[in-house]
């Protein structure tokens, strides 16, 4: 057969390992593929490098753990360049863990493509990127033990773990249904049931500590979407009223940590928002980043909390 590229012979010898009826030997693949002895191992030992299974024994020859698969690697080049807005967008966030894992994905795609798409995806991730200000201006930092979570998730296991409040910072054992993975701007979320506080509750990951997954099954509940998951634990608080300028609309709208229950357009350049919120401290917080294009209509203990911060600001700025 002719020649093929190490990429293209790679994926090729992946295929083959786990498609075939019987194990193949070095001798085998160097005559399926016109190479040397000596190629093939260094084929088998770059599969070893990207974690792929190979097994072999003396007397049956090489192959690959039962149950392992791989689909073949076959992207045009648009799908390639959303994969690597996707990769750029992850390789973006601060967490450090998810960080790296996008980066051996992307490595792990490279290894497998023909060359001339390789150089197509690595001309893109040198002129790609996205979210710049979390890129390049934020430290990297642990986030949590998603993976695990995930796991517990998918297989619908209990599990317990110790948790740091974050609005008292006590320490204390949590047991939890976990249902919804999110990463909400800097940092990953855990939604579960917790049976503490015997409902529904939003658990940050970095403040969770010693997480282990149970022997024991929980029940999912279908009656709970993921949008009523995300917005459950707002469902119960404070209505909050605010007029928003037309120009900081689609900035507020993306970011705001909770569900509009109503929207008013008047005709003029204010826009009446209506929400719930059980957090007033944070929101207040939040609301800082759009300056006079937001003003609080209502509850009153906001605009207090509102008034306080922007005095504390000036306070401290004429000292």
């Amino acid at each position: 057969m002719s020649r093929l590229k190490s990429s293209e012979r790679r994926l090729k010898l992946i295929l083959m390992l786990q498609d075939s009826k019987k194990k193949l030997t070095v001798n085998d693949l160097a005559e399926e593929f016109g190479v040397s002895r000596r190629t093939i191992f260094r084929d088998f030992n770059f599969l070893s490098d990207i974690n792929v299974p190979v097994t072999w024994d003396e007397y049956s020859g090489y192959g690959v753990i039962d149950g392992y698969k791989i689909p073949p690697l076959m992207f045009n080049s648009r799908e390639l360049a959303t994969i690597m807005v996707g990769l750029n967008f992850v390789k973006s966030q601060v967490d450090k863990n998810l960080v790296d894992d996008a980066k051996g994905v992307e490595l792990k795609i490279k290894n497998v493509l023909p060359d001339d798409l390789k150089e197509f995806m690595e001309s893109l991730d040198d002129r790609t990127v996205v979210d710049p200000f979390l890129h390049f201006g934020a430290d990297k930092k642990e986030g949590g033990n998603w993976y695990l979570l995930s796991s517990a998730i998918s297989q619908k296991k209990r599990i317990e773990f110790i948790y740091e409040s974050k609005v008292d910072g006590v320490v204390s054992g949590r047991t939890v249904d976990p249902y919804l993975l999110v990463f909400y701007r800097d940092h990953w979320n855990l939604i579960g049931f917790s049976h503490k506080r015997d409902a529904v509750r939003n658990f940050v990951l970095d403040r969770m500590d010693k997480v282990k997954i149970l022997d024991e099954n929980f029940d999912g509940n279908p009656e709970i979407n993921v949008e009523g998951l995300i917005f459950n634990s707002n469902e119960t608080g404070q209505k909050i009223r605010v007029y928003i300028d037309k120009s900081a609309e689609r900035a507020f709208k993306a970011n705001l940590p909770t569900k509009i229950i109503k929207l008013d357009r008047d005709g003029s350049k204010k826009i009446k928002v209506e929400f719930r919120f059980d957090n007033l401290d944070y929101l207040n917080d939040w609301l800082l980043q759009f300056g006079n294009n937001v003003k609080v209509i209502s509850p009153e203990s906001l605009k207090k909390k509102r008034e306080k911060i922007l005095n504390e600001m000036l306070s401290e700025t004429r000292s």
